[in-house]
């Protein structure tokens, strides 16, 4: 069993030459390491902070595969792409755009111990082939994505996401991370609840974001406020985002 710092050196040597990272923030080794010492593991990280990397990293250390669950399938190919462009192991998906025979050749490779990664929609799990044919595979470690999903506090609320802690125990529990960027004390214990983690390690990071600006301004007028949209759009570095209330005001 290597030490604790021949370990953090492995973690920062894949993080550099597989995955280009000079460094990783605090966040991501206390959470990769974490999950490495086969602990349940729910992290709350802000967006953009590198959520994905602590997966990655740590499934690709740990023997067997891992299993990420991902709401969106776009989200699902992004992540594909992401970990075959840095050549961490082979990564598939199945969702409802897969063929039954491009399904089939998934789960013999899987069986075969021949994929790293394996991304599903939580809708998948209530097919009783897939669940069976995940339960001959070794999967190590169980990737909950965007995790608050699975809390009746949100409005990113999805129902299918309430089976995944009995999944994870008919799976014979490997070890679980939960990764959200927004969890409040309620919805972070409801989380570690429904997905029956194990003296969870909890990990929460500041969300302090200079680079972004909240403010308000007040306007009577209508046109006024239009204006001063418009000045801003034009003076604004592009490309961006307007949100607007209604299609109409779109």
């Amino acid at each position: 069993m290597p030490t604790k710092t021949k370990r953090a050196e492995k973690v920062r040597s894949v993080a550099r030459e597989r995955f280009g990272f000079e460094e990783l923030s605090p966040g991501q080794e206390l959470a990769i390491s974490s999950v490495l010492d086969k602990r349940d593991t729910l992290a709350v990280m802000p967006t953009g902070s590198g959520k994905s990397a602590i997966y990655q990293i740590a499934g690709l250390l740990m023997p067997g595969a891992t299993l990420v669950v991902s709401p969106l399938i776009a989200l699902q190919r992004d992540q594909v792409e992401s970990i075959e462009g840095a050549d961490a192991g082979d990564a598939t998906e199945i969702n409802s755009t897969v063929s039954e025979s491009a399904r089939e050749e998934v789960f013999a490779r899987l069986a075969d111990d021949e994929i790293e990664f394996i991304l599903l929609a939580p809708e998948q799990f209530s097919n009783d082939e897939t669940m069976a044919r995940l339960s001959e595979s070794k999967v190590s470690l169980i990737v909950v994505d965007e995790a608050h999903c699975i809390s009746e506090w949100g409005h990113d609320f999805r129902p299918d996401y309430l089976r995944l802690g009995a999944v994870v125990d008919q799976l014979g529990h490997p070890t679980v991370l939960a990764l959200t960027a927004t969890a409040s004390p309620p919805v972070r214990e409801e989380i570690v609840e429904r997905l029956g983690m194990r003296d969870a390690n909890v990990i929460v990071q500041g969300f302090d974001r200079p680079n972004l600006d909240l403010a308000v301004e007040t306007f009577a007028d209508e046109d006024d406020k239009r204006e001063a949209l418009l000045e801003r759009v034009m003076a604004s570095r592009k490309p961006g985002i307007v949100y607007t209330a209604t299609r109409k005001a779109t």
